[in-house]
C-alpha cells in the first residue's frame, strides 16, 4: 500500500539567544491596560514555572521567516539526498509572512514558498510553491496535504517547512510576548511502496465561533494600536481548549489507524506550554484507562527554543533524529504520533509508523 514517508529533516536556529534576564527591565501590562504590580522578577519565575521555557532565540535584523526556511531545506534536502529538480511540491507554513525588523509591513507576495524556491534554485516548472496560514498547526497540515498529493498520485516527494519570525510581532508589554520565539523546521517526504513505514492516519478539526478570539492580532497592552498589530492571547481560554479537544482529537487519530495506545513509542506535542503539553499527553493517556505514562513518550525542547509556532514540530523531530535530546531514540517500526493545536482554532494529528 502506498505510504508518504520522511526521508530527510533540517532546521534552522537563529542565531540571538534570548533568556529570561532579557525581560528583567521589562513593566508589564494586562489586558485592562493596568501596569502589573508584581516586579518583573517575580512575573518571570512564575512564567517559566508554568511554560517550562528559560531561553529562546530570535533571528537577526533582516534575516526574514523565507531565508531561515531555505537553510532548514538545504539541511532537508541534503539529509533526503534527493535531486531538488525532482521536488513535485513545496509547501511552507508561516502566519506572518516575511518581515525584516519588529513593526515590519507583513510580506505575503510572492508567497514564501515561491521565495524559497528561488532560493533553491530550483527552476522546475512543474515544482508547485504554495503557503498555508493555518495557525501553529500550520506544518502538520502542510505534510497532510502532502500525503493527499502523494496518494492522489499528484506528486511523489515533497517539501514541507515551518518557517516564523514572532520576534517581530511581539507587544514587549505584554507576559505572552516571552512565550514566542524564532525558528524554521523542514522535511522531504516521499512515496514509499518498499515497507509500511510512513503516515497511516490524520485527523483535523476546526472550531472558529468564539475560539476564533482565542488567539488574535491587536494593539499593545498600554492601548496603543499599531500597524502592523501584534500577536495576543487569551492564555486561559487556549489551556482549555486544548486541554478538552485535543486528546479527543489525538485518541480518535490513533483508534483509525488501528493501532494500540500500547505500542505508541514517542508523541511529537507542538511546543507551546511545557505544563500544558504536559497535561494533554497525560489526559490522552487517560481516555485509554492509562494513570501512568510510559517513559521516554514527549520529547521537549520548548525549555531552550520557546515556542516558535510552525516551526516547534518539525525542528523536534530533527534534533530527536541526530540525536541532540538526550534518552530520545528512533529505530524502523517505531508507531509515532505528530499533534498540534494553535489559532483558529485549529487541531491535527497525525499516527506514522517509522
Amino acid at each position: 500500500m502506498l505510504k508518504s514517508k520522511i526521508i530527510g529533516t533540517g532546521a534552522h536556529i537563529p542565531s540571538r539567544k534570548i533568556s529570561n534576564e532579557y525581560f528583567l527591565n521589562h513593566t508589564f501590562f494586562g489586558p485592562d491596560q493596568i501596569a502589573i504590580e508584581q516586579s518583573a522578577e517575580t512575573i518571570i519565575r512564575k512564567f517559566k514555572a508554568i511554560t517550562g521555557i528559560e531561553n529562546r532565540w530570535y533571528a537577526p535584523e533582516g534575516m526574514t521567516a523565507s531565508e531561515m526556511g531555505t537553510l532548514a531545506a538545504e539541511e532537508a534536502i541534503a539529509n533526503a539526498q534527493v535531486e531538488r529538480e525532482s521536488i513535485d511540491l513545496i509547501i511552507v507554513a508561516h502566519n506572518y509572512g516575511d518581515m525584516k525588523y519588529p513593526g515590519a509591513p507583513r510580506d505575503m507576495v510572492p508567497s514564501l514558498a515561491a521565495r524559497i524556491k528561488h532560493n533553491l534554485k530550483i527552476k522546475n516548472v512543474n515544482c508547485i510553491p504554495y503557503d498555508i496560514i493555518f495557525g501553529c498547526p500550520g506544518w502538520l497540515q502542510g505534510l497532510i496535504q502532502a500525503d493527499m498529493a502523494i496518494k492522489s498520485g499528484a506528486a511523489k516527494t515533497c517539501l514541507v517547512i515551518g518557517t516564523e519570525t514572532l520576534s517581530r510581532v511581539l507587544d514587549s508589554t505584554d507576559r505572552d510576548s516571552m512565550i514566542f520565539s524564532d525558528g524554521a523546521g523542514a522535511c522531504i517526504i516521499q512515496s514509499n511502496v518498499s515497507d509500511d513505514s510512513g503516515i497511516i492516519n490524520k485527523i483535523i478539526r476546526s472550531d472558529t465561533d468564539i475560539e476564533l478570539e482565542y488567539i488574535y492580532s491587536f494593539g499593545t497592552n498600554q492601548g496603543d494600536e499599531t500597524e502592523p498589530r501584534y500577536i495576543k492571547m487569551k492564555g486561559r481560554k487556549v489551556y482549555e481548549y486544548a486541554l478538552k479537544y485535543v486528546p479527543q482529537s489525538m485518541k480518535e487519530c490513533l483508534d483509525h489507524s488501528g493501532e494500540s495506545i500500547d505500542d505508541l513509542k514517542m508523541i511529537f506535542l507542538h511546543q507551546a506550554n511545557e505544563k500544558m503539553d504536559e497535561a494533554i499527553v497525560k489526559r490522552f493517556y487517560e481516555l485509554y484507562g492509562r494513570k501512568e505514562l510510559p517513559e521516554n513518550i514527549m520529547p521537549m525542547n520548548i525549555s531552550e527554543m520557546g515556542n516558535n509556532s510552525v516551526a516547534t514540530i518539525p525542528t523536534l523531530l530533527h534534533q530527536v533524529l541526530n540525536g541532540e535530546i538526550s534518552s530520545y531514540k528512533l529505530a524502523p517500526g517505531d508507531l509515532v504520533m505528530f499533534a498540534s493545536v494553535g489559532a483558529g482554532m485549529n487541531i491535527n494529528a497525525i499516527t506514522y509508523r517509522w
